[in-house]
């Protein structure tokens, strides 16, 4: 019998091309993929996967296996509405709380699934940036809440009624004016190279963000432009002009209205993990079907990696 997670960790990896890339999606350590991966073929009693500094590519075996285990996987996110529905999911109101870039960019699809799932639940959505969305569950003003954290950071305590379970991780990439020197290199550039260019900074006085503005602090980027508010697309709009530079998650730099050119940093070590927060003291049917829904879309969020043309020497 085949754990489904481990093959929804092959599927993860046939669909990325690479171990590291799944595993950032998927929220695991490299290693720890790795692990479950080998676990998966002692259980196939077969090679699924041959590894090289390029990536990692399917043998025939796993190719027949991720065939199978996408039906599987289908299935038992099929067998997980039905029950839902089978739960109660006949009236009431699910109230969900977003910060800005989810609500536009992740959340529509989710909440169209969910409602073409649940016809007769009704939907209520407010904005919350991070970290008051987590107040919110915990206070109950909202059932569900969208919410993120920054790699480095110090982490911030949940109350003991709530839990954040991880959907999405991604990394921080450069964003330039298009046809900026550094924009649209062939490698990833490392954080050093961004000693003395002017930086658009991010709400250095937000708690998610200090971690991350103390490292590039620390590689030398000069301040330019300080955006003391949360809001990317401002931040993406003064790069497009050429006022400075920015660090930013790559779901923002690829889905930004105005033009910029993009980079991978190396380390790649700069992250923001997108959770969903949820109380644990009480029975919620539609909110535990809407996190399904929340998992299964947000696990095929490699979509929002940007192609820059690079080869990733990763595996």
């Amino acid at each position: 019998m085949y754990d489904p997670t481990r093959l929804a960790a092959l599927v993860a990896v046939a669909e990325a091309g690479s171990i590291t890339r799944a595993a950032e999606r998927l929220g695991y350590t490299p290693p720890a993929l790795s692990q479950q991966l080998a676990k998966l073929e002692r259980e196939a009693g077969a090679t699924l996967l041959v590894r090289s500094h390029r990536g990692a590519r399917l043998t025939a075996a796993g190719e027949l296996l991720v065939a199978r285990a996408r039906r599987i996987l289908d299935e038992m996110e099929r067998a997980r509405h039905e029950l839902a529905r089978l739960s109660g999911l006949s009236g009431g109101t699910l109230r969900l709380g977003t910060f800005q870039t989810a609500g536009i960019h992740l959340l529509p699809p989710v909440l169209s699934a969910f409602r073409r799932a649940h016809p007769d639940v009704e939907l209520a959505v407010a904005d919350y940036e991070p970290p008051e969305g987590v107040s919110a569950v915990a206070a109950g003003e909202v059932d569900l809440a969208l919410t993120h954290t920054y790699e480095p950071s110090t982490p911030v305590p949940l109350p003991s009624s709530v839990r954040a379970e991880p959907v999405l991780v991604e990394e921080l990439v450069l964003v330039t004016a298009p046809g900026h020197v550094l924009a649209g290199g062939s490698a990833r550039l490392p954080l050093t190279e961004l000693a003395g260019q002017p930086l658009i900074s991010m709400a250095p006085d937000l708690p998610a963000r200090q971690g991350v503005e103390a490292a590039l602090a620390r590689a030398g980027a000069t301040p330019a432009v300080l955006v003391e508010t949360p809001g990317y697309a401002l931040v993406c709009a003064l790069v497009s002009a050429g006022l400075g530079v920015a660090v930013v998650p790559e779901m923002v730099a690829t889905t930004a209205a105005t033009p910029v050119g993009t980079r991978l940093l190396e380390p790649g070590d700069l992250r923001r993990t997108i959770s969903v927060v949820h109380r644990t003291d009480e029975a919620a049917p539609a909110a535990d079907a809407f996190r399904a829904l929340l998992r299964g879309a947000f696990g095929r969020a490699g979509q929002y990696r940007h192609d820059t043309g690079q080869h990733r020497h990763d595996n």
